[in-house]
């Protein structure tokens, strides 16, 4: 039997899971998720100032401190970590190590995700890219703006990694699943073309990704009888071969693993459930047969899969203008009077220095129906009403005097504002996402071992 652990979900989740999942129980893979569209686009940027960064540092810290334990037991960890510089997390990682006086520690990295460089002139002509979204901007229009294009891989280079010997495996941007289909993949030798067992693991993959999401964590059906959340075990999957598995947690832990919890992660993000597409297969959610066997165990069983799509997704991040946010709260009475008045005066204001050269303007009233539309009206004069201005726009300097005007309404607008001592919100750079995909051949996955 294997244990594969789900240590992370995103990065900045919660920071104790890792080490309660090496401590609480038995596992042999710890697997911890940090990358989404977004979180490229903001490592990217702290690449760009120093070289030597681009990955995610809370991993380094983390992982790191459990290095001692991790080798004593043998437990393997495979992580997105790496971000858009793997090299260099590996490396921090291994400069850990020696601090902590661990010999012999070997880290596999594996690159080949980023293809910025490859696409050629601004247009990407480069590398044969298709847009997944036609309706949205096209790469000739956001090509002068591009700042980093990576694609997603699947689980085989990591397995690659694994097999050479690696105790811990760093990736680039891969499939999320991916990080747990590879351990499936190496220790029951699964065939590259056995697309069952292949969906099989990827539907532990999607199940372990979000973490604490399928173990009771943003629980939508039963949220207020979790069994102690306040240190929430974080999922595993126990398999005996790549037919079936048994999602759990550890006993000592809290949340809860049933039937319910398990589904909503299974439906969490998957498109069409009959052909969810990932880089190593396409699998059919439809056929996936769950049984809650009680105890806090749900076994999966029966995935069909398909054969794996000749193309991979590619994301890239452009720089798409600045936007500005911020808020203010007023109180009753007329709470929700004094906010929209607030918001038209700080439009106007802003616009009479400035014109209007924002593309597009919000202003939301928190506490009246902002959320939840017509729900949110059955109250007519709420206690108090949160203010929330933003708004994007190509220019900087516009969008730096929206920040100014929101915060001379203090005194200058209705009464009764606070929720200011933060002071004057700052434009922030906007990074756009387009989507497309490019074929498998064209990709090159590089797996070497450190250490």
């Amino acid at each position: 039997m294997i244990r594969i652990a789900s240590g992370q979900a995103f990065w900045g989740d919660w920071p104790q899971a890792p080490a309660l999942q090496v401590r609480s129980g038995p596992i042999d893979y710890l697997v911890l998720d940090y990358l989404a569209e977004v979180t490229v686009a903001i490592l990217q940027k702290q690449r760009a100032r120093d070289p030597e960064s681009g990955y995610a540092r809370d991993f380094v810290g983390d992982i790191g401190d459990l290095l001692p334990e991790l080798m004593d037991r043998g437990i393997k960890v495979i992580s997105s970590a790496g971000g858009v510089n793997p090299r260099a997390c590996a490396q921090a990682l291994l400069a850990r190590a020696r601090e902590l006086g661990v010999e012999g520690l070997r880290v596999g990295i594996v690159e080949g995700d980023d293809v910025f460089d490859r696409l050629g002139d601004p247009v990407g002509s480069g590398l044969p890219l298709r847009a997944l979204e036609p309706d949205g901007p096209s790469l000739e229009e956001i090509g002068p703006r591009l700042t980093s294009a990576h694609a997603y891989l699947g689980a085989d280079p990591i397995v690659r990694a694994l097999r050479e010997g690696a105790h811990v495996v760093v990736t680039g941007r891969c499939t999320d699943s991916a990080l747990a289909l590879a351990p499936i993949v190496h220790e029951f030798d699964v065939a590259p073309d056995d697309w069952d067992a292949l969906a099989l693991g990827t539907v532990v993959g999607h199940v372990l990704e979000c973490g604490a999401q399928s173990t009771g964590g943003n629980y939508l059906a039963d949220w207020r009888n979790v069994p102690s959340p306040e240190k929430i075990g974080f999922p595993i999957a126990e398999l005996e071969g790549p037919d079936r598995a048994v999602i759990t947690k550890h006993e000592s832990l809290g949340g809860l693993v049933n039937g319910p919890s398990v589904k909503e992660q299974l439906l969490y993000e998957i498109g069409d459930p009959r052909a969810y597409i990932t880089a190593d297969c396409v699998t059919d959610f439809t056929t996936i047969q769950l049984r809650d066997e009680g105890g806090d165990r749900v076994a999966l069983a029966g995935v069909r899969g398909r054969p794996a799509p000749e193309t991979l997704k590619v994301s890239c991040v452009y720089s798409a203008g600045w936007k500005v946010s911020g808020q203010l709260t007023y109180c009753w009475p007329e709470a929700l009077a004094k906010a929209r008045a607030a918001g038209e005066l700080v439009r106007k204001r802003t616009e009479a220095v400035v014109g209007r050269p924002f593309e597009e303007w919000l202003a939301e009233y928190v506490g009246s129906g902002a959320c939840l539309g017509a729900l949110g009206e059955r109250h007519p004069d709420p206690d108090e009403v949160v203010l929330r201005v933003s708004a994007k726009s190509t220019d900087r300097g516009a969008c730096d005097r929206l920040g100014r005007e929101l915060v001379g309404l203090i005194l200058t607008g209705p009464p009764g504002a606070t929720g200011y001592a933060a002071g004057r919100p700052r434009p922030s750079e906007i990074n756009g996402i387009w989507s497309g995909l490019i074929p498998r051949a064209s990709i090159d996955p590089r797996v070497e071992v450190l250490g």
